[in-house]
């Protein structure tokens, strides 16, 4: 990779990364579950200017709509909200990983090779080691939430390997217009129409950044970007810079939040990513083989978002 494209995903990283930041600091001043439908539905707002189709099957956006927008982020919006640190949570959000190469068995009749098998139970005893610390500041409800949060994201990394959208940016903006809108309906079942609508009458410039942050800036831009580097070195080369994620994320709060790191998060973190890394040498040496043209065409898993 050219050293300003390393410098790019490095940034996007970063970006995702800080964006648990904002999630925290938004659902100080929303409920989760409104908080997540206005982002999915700002996500969707340059669709009132591009007016062009997702580029996949619909079937594939309603399914993505509803593992990712409505139950992954639901799921990991409300976690935070019954307290899971923020920091912790861009590390639990990686055990998708796990849970995407136990659904490819089933669903993509994928059949993972020893070094994946060896990176699976590496990355699943360190997320054994992080609950270990689970409890008092941090209740077990919370990271039950965060991690079937994360398995719902694998389940849409199935989704997104059967779509192969060819515009990641333009098929997330889909998946955010037709998600949020179901989201924002069960918003007000569970929380109320007059909590919500007190909520949005209260919404300052602080809600207002993130949602446009974790909307326009690490939706958007950083999927649109992150697709052009796919497109451009393959996602074998690519996706693993995403691992850079949880390191952003857990530093920032500390810096930002002031969490406290226990030794269980930093050891079972080192695993988790160690584990994942492993199961992915095997992907980056396919990959790196294939022409351009056929990684463009099919995309894989990939973080995102959050």
């Amino acid at each position: 990779m050219r050293p300003r494209d390393i410098l790019l995903a490095v940034g996007i990283a970063a970006v995702w990364g800080l964006n648990f930041i904002s999630i925290k600091l938004g659902l100080d001043r929303m409920p989760a579950l409104l908080f997540c439908a206005l982002r999915l539905l700002a996500v969707g707002l340059p669709l009132l200017v591009l007016r062009r189709g997702p580029g996949v099957p619909w079937r594939w956006v309603a399914a993505s709509a509803l593992t990712l927008g409505v139950l992954h982020f639901s799921l990991f919006f409300w976690g935070i909200a019954e307290g899971m640190p923020a920091g912790l949570t861009s590390l639990v959000l990686q055990s998708q990983a796990i849970f995407t190469v136990l659904l490819a068995v089933p669903l993509l009749r994928e059949r993972p090779g020893p070094r994946q098998v060896g990176g699976l139970l590496l990355a699943t005893g360190g997320m054994a080691v992080v609950a270990v610390g689970v409890g008092g500041e941090r209740p077990p409800l919370a990271f039950a939430l965060v991690l079937g949060s994360a398995a719902f994201w694998g389940l849409n990394n199935i989704v997104m390997r059967k779509a192969a959208p060819p515009d990641m940016a333009r098929f997330m903006m889909w998946v955010g217009a037709v998600g949020g809108l179901p989201l924002l309906g069960i918003s007000v079942a569970v929380d109320g129409f007059s909590a919500d609508l007190t909520a949005i009458r209260g919404i300052d410039a602080t809600a207002l950044g993130a949602i446009a942050y974790t909307s326009a800036l690490s939706t958007i831009v950083g999927f649109g970007l992150w697709g052009v580097l796919i497109r451009r070195y393959g996602a074998g080369t690519v996706a693993p810079f995403s691992m850079l994620v949880p390191f952003f994320g857990m530093s920032s709060a500390v810096l930002f939040l002031g969490e406290r790191l226990e030794a269980t998060d930093i050891l079972g973190g080192l695993l988790v990513v160690g584990g994942i890394l492993l199961g992915a040498l095997r992907r980056v040496t396919r990959s790196s083989q294939r022409p351009d043209s056929d990684r463009a065409a099919t995309p894989e898993p990939v973080l995102s978002r959050t």
